[in-house]
């Protein structure tokens, strides 16, 4: 079974090669996007279309709603499933996406938390109704770990709650005792390099697209149905749309703080992709399909 990864910053056609290379391979796709994850954000993640989505099965993507919590230990178990089915299914795997911290994760692993018991599950849930009460006893014991985390960050809480209850030992302790154990041992991974105006251009041409697809009227529906609560509504296109429809921007503006807002966060994609991995292939987009066939001796 062949499993491969295509990183590479917002815009750079991460999509189209994974499909066309997909095809060529018979493999699914399992996405690795923060945004393409949760269903009816469509415009704003630049998600593939429909036909798109037809031409290969993919993963990943349409996977939760917008007000759903998602971390990157979901995501893992999300991978463990699709690679079962790619087993059953006699299917090779391509993991691609702008999000590479998800693919770092995979490759360096996550530490199981301790077994609980009913009795602890129960104990712990409790608690939690205190939320407050939970924080200031976590980090009374353990505030290198919990300086980290939000006080209102329920998930977090509950998780360090579990571990201190499983196991009797702060989350520092535990996660010293039990180091991470490397999910993917063995991945061929694929970057496209862009330069940085040819990427600015494609990203101002994406936004304008997203403009005419609807995205204004796409993030009014979100807001409306969920409320600006859930952590998916801060993101890049999401909050400067909202400025606009809050009448602090013009359209125009709008469009130049969500390019210059992406352009900074493609920077600091390609930055995490030159020293989080090791081994990285690394092409430009007209080149790197070649390559990666070469490389794979298709």
């Amino acid at each position: 079974m062949i499993q491969l990864a295509i990183i590479g910053p917002t815009a750079s056609g991460k999509s189209d090669l994974a499909i066309k290379i997909a095809k060529k391979i018979d493999a699914y796709i399992l996405s690795i996007d923060s945004l393409s994850i949760y269903k009816e954000i469509d415009i704003v993640s630049a998600k593939p279309s429909c036909e798109e989505l037809q031409k290969v099965k993919h993963f990943g993507i349409d996977f939760l709603n917008v007000n759903d919590y998602f971390s990157v230990d979901i995501f893992i178990n999300l991978y463990k499933e699709v690679l079962e089915i790619c087993k059953e299914h006699k299917k090779n795997l391509i993991i691609v996406g702008g999000t590479s911290f998800y693919l770092k994760s995979l490759i360096d692993g996550l530490s199981e938390i301790p077994k609980i018991t009913q009795e602890q599950s129960l104990n712990v849930k409790i608690k939690l109704k205190n939320l407050q009460n939970c924080y200031d006893f976590l980090y009374s014991r353990d505030s290198e770990y919990m300086k980290n985390i939000s006080p209102n960050d329920s998930y977090r809480i509950e998780k360090a709650l579990l571990i201190y209850e499983g196991s009797g030992l702060t989350p520092t302790e535990y996660f010293r005792q039990n180091p991470p154990k490397p999910v993917i041992k063995n991945i061929s991974i694929f970057n496209i390099e862009v330069q940085r105006d040819l990427l600015r251009e494609r990203i101002l041409s994406r936004t304008k697209k997203m403009l005419e697809s609807g995205l204004i009227n796409e993030v009014a529906y979100l807001e409306q149905k969920y409320t600006r609560a859930p952590h998916a509504m801060g993101s890049i296109g999401i909050v400067e749309t909202l400025e606009y429809i809050d009448g602090f921007i013009s359209k125009d503006e709008m469009i130049e703080k969500i390019s210059t807002h992406t352009a900074g966060l493609a920077k600091r994609q390609q930055t995490f992709n030159k020293t989080q991995f090791e081994n990285v292939i690394s092409a430009p987009l007209d080149e790197l399909e070649e390559i990666i066939y070469s490389t794979l001796r298709i």
